[in-house]
Parts: C-alpha cells; structure tokens; sequence
C-alpha cells in the first residue's frame, strides 16, 4: 500500500512539473478536443441559440452574443490549427457571472443602479481567459449584489435579470449567488462559466443543479476588476460540466507568472490516478439524520471510495462555536462597507459619484428593486461602527476557527489528503413571499472563511434533485484534489 501511495503522490508530483507547452491532457479532454476540431463560429451560433430558446423560461443569462463575440470566435477559426492547439481554451465558449467585468458589456450585479455600468476594461481573470483562447459570450444572472444586500434575499433573483431557475424544476431555486452561471451549464448553453463566492455561492448553485463547482484556494486568482463584497473570503472560480474542464478553466484564469506557473500546469495537465491507495480520506458525517437519501448517498460515496483504494476515516465533524456566524457577518459587513465605496469611486465613468449610502437611498426610490425583498444587509454596514482593532481581533479569530481549530486540525490529527461530505441539501420551492428556506446541510462556510480549495461535483440525487460531493483539501492543493475527484466522476460514470 505504501508504494501505491508513492505512486500516487509522484503522478501529482509529474503534474505539478509538466510544462505547459506539453499539456498532453488537452488533447485527450473530449471538450476540448471537440472544439478544437468544430469551427469556433458554429459552436458560438449554437450556444447563442440555446440561450435565446430557453432564457425566458430559466432566465440564467442577462446578456449574450454581439459583433465582437462574433469577432472573437473568427479570429479563432482564423487561427492555424497547431496554433489553436496550444491555447488551453481554443475555441470554449464561456459565459461570465455579471459581476465580473467584460469590457463589452456593463457590469450590474444585477441592480438597476449599475445598469450603465460600463467599465470598457476586462477583469484580470476575463483578460487570461481570453489570452488561452476561450470566447466570452455574454454575463449570466445572479442574485443581486451576489446575495449580500438583503438577510430576506431570494437566491437568483436580480432586477435586471428576473429570477434565475433550477435547471432540473423551474419551480425550484437555482441557489445562489452565482445562480445563472450553474444553470447554464447544468442546461448545456456552455461546458463551462465563470462564478463568484464569499461563502457558498460557486458550490451551492453548482451542486443544486448537478453540474461541478471549483472554488479554489483564496487569493490565487486576481479579484481585479470584480465587484467586492470582502478581500478576506472572495474569490471567482468555474462552474463545469465536469472535473477536467473545471481544472481547465481554473488554469486559464490564472495569470502567467512565477508563482502561479507550477499550480497552472498541474491543473490543465490534469490526469485520472489509477487508484487511491494511500490516500486517507476524512468523511463529514451528515447532521441531517432525518434525510435518509443524504446519509446512502453518503455512505455509497465513501464505498466507492474504498473500492478505488483510498482509506476512509468516517463520522468526522467540525465544532460550530455559536458566534461564528455572526462573527463572520460581522467581518464581511466591515469590508464591504469600505470595499464598496472604494470600488464604486474608481469607475471609469459618471457612476463614480456613488457611494452604499446613495445606493440604499436610490434603492429606497425604486419600487422593483425593493419589490420582493429589502437591503437589511446594506442598512446594517452603513451602521456598522468596528475599530480597526475589533475588525482585526473578529477577523483572527473565525480564521483560527476555520483553520487551526476546524479543517487543519481535521488533515493533522487525522493524516488525511482529503475532506468530502454531502454539499448542500435538495432545491428549495420558490417563494417570493417568504424568500430563501436553506435546507441544509452545508459544508461552504469554513472553507470559505479559512480559504481552502472546495469542489463539489454531482452524487446522485435526492427526492429527484441533484445532489453534489464536497472535496476540500489543505490550502494550495488544488490539482490534488482535483484529481481525486476526477478519479471519483470516473468511477461514478461507469456505474
């Protein structure tokens, strides 16, 4: 067992140090190697057709398509073959989460207020992706301001683009924020879309619509160019149709430099290990006993687990203090509160005069903002009265929780390469009268707080919705676990 564990670790190790140049997974990943092959331009036409077919029933895009979409997917198909080979994301067409800058479309986060909100620049992260060659297509819905203007919030709801729906039972919540995003790649418009989290809202939405959720270590990807909520917890990722083009996707983003070349190749030469073994994998116990499916979706995983090799340590469980909510609210109504007004007054243009006071107040004057749920979260950080000392002291302490005292000590004590669990619970029933009834359970928030890589990827289903798998690994261990869970979708799709 000990040298199939070496085994393991050295193909890892094979990634982490295979240049770029030679990304032989390229050519094997079926996406990939289907649009490398199939004109730019026809694979683009047919997205776009799919968005205009179905967009007024799921309403998962705000916008899509135009001259330079078709401009860009041109320039690919004009591209020498070999030479579109070696971008890692030739011909993909991508859609992006609507507060993340692209410079041919404004930028809204789904409020009317910032429907004007042309920047003419692109996020750092758009600017890689269309450095590797994808094609950016259009900006998906979301819930607005990404779920942090009202605690009464209804996930994928924005007065721009009208309420986002699961893409398995319309009548049911798409989850949120990165709503539109997980929809239009669980509906087939794209393979891959890029989303945004704070906590929760690239894992939630992607594993309630049984598509793969990447949220990656925090702080590897540029936050340029995207609209804040706080530096402490943000982060962009993928949301895919599988494992591979997630990895892709993640590698794409990143930027071309000495520190993130090693994680970058790992990820886009992402291979299948053969097996597990060695591989010691810790298994949150699910704490809603009475959702009998959750616990033999559960318990099936962790046999699938140990047919592939890998150890499992069941029944492990992370200690809640009682105030980590609040304390992590806390924190997050801080930085937003500066980070917002430091955003909102660098625009490049006339809307650089606003502030979160002028927006509650505009907010105030419009009855479709306000129409079904109100800005509690926005009223609150303007009251918020924190000391830099407070915010440090609050800040300290829900990463010791996150960290040191919850997911590190969890790998320490355990020995363990890996940490999975059930990521969230069945869709929820719509309801614009009551808002959001999270049927847990959830393991996003101390990944989120303590910045460690999180995927999740479809399990099964419960009471016929998708259902999706946590993996989450130490902090820098994203082509790692990626892989495990590549291994794991391989073993799920033969069954």
């Amino acid at each position: 067992m000990l040298k199939k564990h070496f085994k393991f670790i050295a193909s890892i190790f094979l990634l982490v140090n295979t240049s770029i140049v030679e990304a032989k997974s390229m050519s094997k990943d079926p996406i990939l190697k289907h649009h490398q092959k199939t004109s730019a331009s026809e694979i683009v036409d047919q997205a776009l057709k799919q968005i205009a077919k179905e967009n007024n029933r799921y309403r998962a895009v705000i916008v899509s398509g135009g001259e330079r979409v078709a401009k860009a997917a041109d320039e690919i198909d004009r591209l020498d073959p070999e030479e579109r080979k070696k971008l890692v994301l030739g011909g993909v067409p991508v859609l992006v989460k609507d507060n993340i800058e692209t410079s041919e479309w404004p930028t809204t986060a789904g409020s009317l207020i910032l429907a004007r909100n042309y920047t003419r620049r692109d996020a750092e992260i758009v600017s890689n992706l269309r450095q590797n060659g994808a094609i950016i297509i259009g900006k998906t819905n979301l819930s607005e301001w990404a779920n942090f203007r009202s605690e009464g919030s209804i996930s994928g709801w924005s007065a721009i683009g009208g309420q986002t729906r699961n893409a398995h039972d319309p009548n049911r919540t798409a989850c949120g924020s990165s709503s539109g995003s997980a929809v239009s790649v669980a509906r087939g418009y794209v393979s891959i879309a890029i989303g945004t989290e704070t906590d929760g809202s690239i894992v939630c939405p992607a594993a309630m619509n049984g598509v793969v959720g990447f949220k990656p270590t925090h702080g590897i990807l540029s936050s340029s160019g995207i609209i804040p909520i706080a530096s402490s917890q943000d982060t962009a990722g993928p949301i895919a149709s599988d494992v591979t083009s997630a990895a892709l996707a993640l590698g794409g983003m990143l930027g071309s430099n000495d520190s993130s070349d090693t994680l970058r190749s790992a990820l886009i030469n992402l291979e299948k290990p053969d097996d597990l073994y060695g591989i010691r994998v810790g298994a949150i116990a699910n704490p809603l006993l009475q959702h009998k499916q959750l616990d033999i979706l559960l318990s099936s995983a962790l046999s699938d687990f140990r047919k592939i090799g890998a150890e499992v340590i069941g029944n492990l469980s992370l200690d809640k203090p009682e105030n980590i909510q609040k304390e992590e609210f806390s924190v997050l109504m801080h930085e937003f509160r500066l980070e917002i007004d430091h955003y909102l007054g660098n625009l490049p243009n006339d809307l650089n005069h606003l502030t979160l006071k002028k927006i509650v107040e505009l907010n105030r004057e419009d009855p479709v903002e306000l129409s079904f749920f109100g800005q509690t979260i926005f009223e609150a950080a303007l009251t918020q009265n924190l000391t830099p000392e407070q915010y440090r002291s609050k800040l300290e302490s829900i990463k010791r929780v996150a960290r040191a005292d919850g997911l590190d000590h969890l790998f320490d004590e355990n020995r363990l390469d890996l940490i999975v669990g059930i990521s969230n619970g069945p869709a929820w029933i719509i309801d614009q009268n009551k808002g959001d009834t999270f049927s847990g359970p959830s393991l996003s928030q101390y990944p989120a707080i303590g910045g460690h890589p999180h995927i999740t990827v479809p399990l099964g289903t419960a009471d016929e919705l998708p259902i999706g798998l946590s993996f989450i690994g130490r902090r820098m261990d994203d082509a790692k676990i990626a892989a495990i869970a590549l291994a794991f979708e391989a073993l799920l799709k033969q069954k």
